[in-house]
């Protein structure tokens, strides 16, 4: 360009070349558009040209026209090649910044985690298949006669009353297995599993009966209407209390390791004569170490086999029960039984870290 204003095509050429020469070295899409705009905006010598052209004769209009085009045209190939190599060299950058090698060992957090009273139960089903004997299971709503009868309770027994059991509408129920009974109810213990074992089983037999049970109980600190037992019934020819304490001293170390021990109390259940408490000692217990109650056990009641069709002459048999929860809240010192039922996946993470 010249300072009178005129035409100058190889001015406006020299411009654009410097543009052109510049693109090459810019490395980033801000210097980029900062040299669009210098070199190709309403202010650069190509703009300035372009409006010069209408002040030409008519013969030179045509020439100047395709001078301007031509150099536009170079600016913009050689603009639009350098943004392809800025932004793909920002790609590049960006993936190799974002590069994940696969064959990294990563430390995994687990959406959620697996409560621990399923696997509590696995334990106790374990324990009892490493001795020989089998898992038993039966159905959750249980005929009375299977609840209660067959196991010697007696019509008036306490335990029968609606303020203990959830009975299930129903006059001459079947239930799933066929069995007809007066009503149905959700089963109050795991001990119907026994009855029914020693019906279709026979003897000798050696099974435990883990499962979920339900009682008219108010949900505490200690206590929750539907929970876990885990029942075991042995019927052989001479057994007696020694095997029957053999079995729990060894489900005792099982569940809390070498220093547990447990001992037995009189007492009293329908099913079982002589029956007795099951009771743990218990180092952790407030107030200083001492023994604490875990379940019941005993013979079982000479009715109990006779309403199997057993001989109790010719066979004898233990049989005792612990509470699923209760075993979970002493091996892992929880204190509150809202801890189970709330389904807080904070809760059972602690007990997946050492998974």
């Amino acid at each position: 360009m010249t300072d009178n204003n005129q035409f100058d095509a190889e001015a406006v050429q020299a411009a654009v070349q410097e543009g052109i020469e510049k693109l090459k070295t810019v490395t980033t899409i801000e210097e980029l558009r900062a040299l669009r705009t210098q070199y190709a905006g309403g202010d650069s010598a190509m703009a300035h040209a372009s409006k010069l052209i209408g002040a030409l004769a008519a013969e030179k209009k045509k020439e100047a026209g395709k001078v301007v085009g031509k150099l536009r045209a170079d600016f913009g190939r050689a603009f639009a090649a350098r943004e392809e190599k800025i932004k793909d060299a920002l790609e590049q950058a960006a993936l190799a910044a974002e590069t994940v090698d696969m064959t990294q060992p990563v430390k995994r957090n687990p959406i959620g985690a697996r409560h621990p009273l399923p696997k509590l139960l696995e334990d106790v089903e374990d324990f009892f298949v490493s001795m020989g004997w089998q898992i038993a299971e039966g159905p959750e709503v249980e005929t009375e006669w299977h609840d209660f009868d067959a196991l010697n309770f007696g019509p008036d027994h306490p335990a029968r009353q609606m303020q203990d059991t959830f009975y299930i509408k129903g006059n001459q129920a079947k239930d799933s297995a066929g069995f007809v009974g007066s009503n149905m109810v959700m089963r109050t213990h795991t001990s119907p599993v026994q009855a029914r074992s020693l019906l279709s089983r026979g003897v000798p037999l050696y099974i435990a009966c883990p499962g979920r049970v339900f009682r008219t109980d108010e949900l505490d600190a200690t206590h929750t209407p539907v929970f876990h037992q885990c029942e075991a019934l042995a019927v052989d020819k001479n057994l007696t209390m020694a095997d029957l304490k053999g079995v729990l001293d060894k489900l005792a170390v099982a569940m809390f390791g070498p220093d547990a021990k447990t001992r037995l109390r009189p007492s009293y259940f329908p099913f079982t004569e002589p029956s007795a408490e099951l009771d743990l000692w218990f180092p952790d217990k407030k107030g200083g170490p001492g023994w604490i109650e875990w379940g019941g056990c005993g013979m079982v009641n000479p009715n109990v086999l006779r309403s199997a069709g057993i001989d109790p002459d010719v066979y004898s048999g233990f049989a005792f029960g612990v509470g699923m929860e209760r075993t979970l809240l002493l091996r892992h010192d929880i204190n509150d039984m809202h801890d189970l039922v709330e389904g807080d996946v904070r809760f059972s993470q602690q007990f997946a870290m050492g998974e």
